[in-house]
C-alpha cells in the first residue's frame, strides 16, 4: 500500500468511518451493500480504471487506494499519477482489479474523496497561477468542512498554496469581535502578547489600527478588505517589520492586483469554501 500521512489525521479511522456511514453501521438493517451482496456472486473479480473527465490538479489517490484495501486487502492497484500532478481531461489515475464486491462498496467513498480534494488542489492552482510572478504566497483558512480540515488543507499545499494556522490552538488571530470585547487593537494585542503567545495575527480595516498593533506587539497583520491602494499605503507604513497578509472578498479576477501590492499572503477562504468536486469517474470491467 502506498504509504500517507498526515500529522493529526488517523486514515484508517477516517476510512473506516465513512465506510461505516455509507453501510448504515448500526442502523437498523444497516451493516452490508444490499445491492452489491445480493446482485454480484462473492467470488466475482472486476478490473477497474478511475479517470478524470476534467483537467486537475490530482490529490487524494492514496485516500482512495485505503477505502479499497480496506474491504480487500490483496486488491492489485497502481497509482498512475502523482499527488499534485496537473493531468489534463482524460488522463488515468489508478488501475486495480480484485474482489468486485469490494471494489463496487468503496467506489463512492474512494470517489467522494478524490473528487473533493483534487477540486480544491485544482481551484487552488488556478489561484496560485492568476497571482502572476510576486513574492507574495497564498494562504488557505479554517473555513474547511469540519472533520475534513486535515485532508483539505493537504489538498492546498498540492495546489501550490501555503496552509495558514491548522487550528484555534498554534497561533492567535485577533478579529474585529476580540477587538470589540477587549476595547481596541492595542488592548487585545498587549493581552495577547501577555498571556504569552507567540504569533498574534491581529487583523486591522484601517491604516490607523496598524501602529497601535505593532506596538503592542502583533507578529503578523491581517490587511481585511482592503484594495490594491489601500494595501499599497499600508505595506509601506509596516515597512516590513511583520508579515502582511491581504485578505476578504478576494477572487480569481482580483487576487493580481491584490497580490502585486507588495503584502507576503493572500489568504482565500474559498479554496476550502466553495471548491467545485472534480469529474472524476471509475468503470469496472468483469474478469
Amino acid at each position: 500500500m502506498t504509504a500517507f500521512t498526515l500529522p493529526g489525521f488517523d486514515l484508517p479511522a477516517f476510512v473506516r468511518a465513512t465506510l461505516d456511514e455509507d453501510l448504515g453501521l448500526g442502523l437498523p438493517g444497516g451493516g452490508h451493500d444490499v445491492t452489491s451482496e445480493s446482485v454480484i456472486p462473492a467470488a466475482a473479480r472486476f478490473a477497474g480504471v478511475m479517470d478524470s473527465r476534467d483537467a486537475i490538479v490530482v490529490c487524494g489517490l492514496p485516500i482512495a487506494e485505503a477505502f479499497f484495501r480496506a474491504l480487500d486487502p490483496a486488491m492489485e492497484i497502481e497509482l498512475l499519477r502523482a499527488e499534485g500532478e496537473q493531468v489534463p481531461a482524460g488522463t488515468d489515475l489508478m488501475r486495480l482489479s480484485g474482489n468486485a464486491r469490494a471494489m463496487l462498496t468503496a467506489e463512492r467513498s474512494a470517489l467522494n474523496t478524490v473528487q473533493h480534494l483534487s477540486g480544491i488542489a485544482t481551484m487552488t492552482r488556478d489561484y496560485v497561477d492568476a497571482m502572476g510572478p510576486v513574492k507574495a504566497r497564498l494562504l488557505d483558512t479554517r473555513k474547511t468542512i469540519p472533520g475534513l480540515r486535515h485532508l483539505e488543507k493537504y489538498a492546498t499545499r498540492m495546489g501550490g498554496a501555503q496552509n495558514h494556522r491548522m487550528g484555534l490552538w498554534d497561533a492567535a488571530m485577533i478579529k474585529d469581535n476580540h477587538v470589540a470585547v477587549a476595547g481596541g487593537v492595542s488592548e487585545a494585542v498587549r493581552r495577547a502578547k501577555a498571556a504569552g503567545v507567540q504569533a498574534i495575527i491581529c487583523e486591522v480595516d484601517r491604516i490607523d489600527q496598524i501602529e497601535p498593533a505593532l506596538h503592542a506587539g502583533a507578529s503578523h497583520l491581517l490587511l481585511d478588505n482592503m484594495g490594491p491602494d489601500l494595501l499599497r499605503e499600508a505595506v509601506a507604513l509596516v515597512a516590513g517589520r511583520v508579515p502582511c497578509e491581504a485578505s476578504g472578498g478576494v477572487r480569481l479576477d482580483t487576487i493580481a492586483a491584490i497580490a502585486a501590492s507588495g503584502v507576503d499572503y493572500v489568504s482565500v477562504g474559498r479554496l476550502t469554501q466553495s471548491a467545485p468536486a472534480a469529474d472524476i469517474g471509475l468503470d469496472f470491467t468483469p474478469l
